[in-house]
């Protein structure tokens, strides 16, 4: 009976767990370029005398998946997708280096090219400034050039895009940013995007909705199997004080 317990409140805390990272991750169906969050779990004994039946379900974070979401076609000059695993690179609340492929940008007050969150855009240089009245265009490999009324297009800066090599993926960060461990990625001169479209998110939601009903039902039958234990326990105590 102790050892069902115990195996019973593992496996209900690891779907709870599971079911939080389904509903993030369905929550951000629509959320332009999101990855999916991936999780697992693992078994890990307890230690301690009288303890080695005891085991416990502990969460692994495994990652996300790499997947490339849809891509959504708006005709906006500052709307741009990454093409392949490239990364967009942006100026985190923390004053580091981050990265997102969320390209819906923009021009603030203070005339800076910032993401849709106001977060500053990165050039190869540092933040981008764009001038007053400028209409921007963002070339394939990452150009941003400016017209001014009357004048000629002119280069103004170039986005920094990187993409992580298979032995450095990026992390995701709990402001939702992506970020290497190793420090800041080198931009990558072959990184393409392309202009007048979104990324959208790589989640199903018609999968992540089975995945939730699943957990839903496994956590019912963990707490099923504690109420069974419980009984059991209850009619072992009587039998032992009639006997007693």
């Amino acid at each position: 009976m102790d050892r069902m317990i115990y195996l019973s409140m593992a496996g209900a805390k690891a779907a709870m767990t599971r079911q939080d990272v389904l509903a993030h991750n369905l929550a951000n169906a629509s959320t332009t370029g999101f990855r999916e969050e991936l999780a697992a779990f693992r078994a890990v004994p307890v230690r301690g005398d009288g303890a080695s039946t005891r085991v416990y379900a502990l969460e692994t974070t495994v990652g996300y998946k790499s997947d490339a979401g849809a891509a959504q076609p708006t005709g906006r000059n500052l709307d741009v997708a990454m093409k392949g695993n490239s990364w967009l690179s942006v100026q985190g609340l923390d004053g580091t280096e981050a990265y997102t492929r969320a390209g819906a940008l923009e021009v603030n007050a203070e005339g800076l090219l910032v993401t849709r969150g106001g977060l500053q855009v990165m050039g190869d240089g540092g933040p981008i400034s764009v001038p007053t009245r400028a209409e921007v265009q963002i070339a394939p490999d990452g150009t941003v050039s400016a017209t001014v009324e009357g004048g000629k297009p002119q280069a103004i800066a170039k986005l920094k895009m990187v993409t992580p090599e298979a032995d450095n993926q990026l992390q995701r960060g709990t402001d939702g940013l992506f970020r290497s461990a190793n420090g800041d990625l080198a931009a990558d001169p072959n990184a393409r995007l392309q202009d007048g479209v979104l990324e959208g998110s790589n989640v199903s939601p018609v999968e992540t909705m089975v995945a939730m009903i699943s957990a839903a039902r496994q956590f019912e039958h963990q707490m099923k199997l504690i109420q069974t234990s419980e009984k059991q326990e209850q009619t072992a105590a009587k039998l032992l004080s009639a006997n007693g």
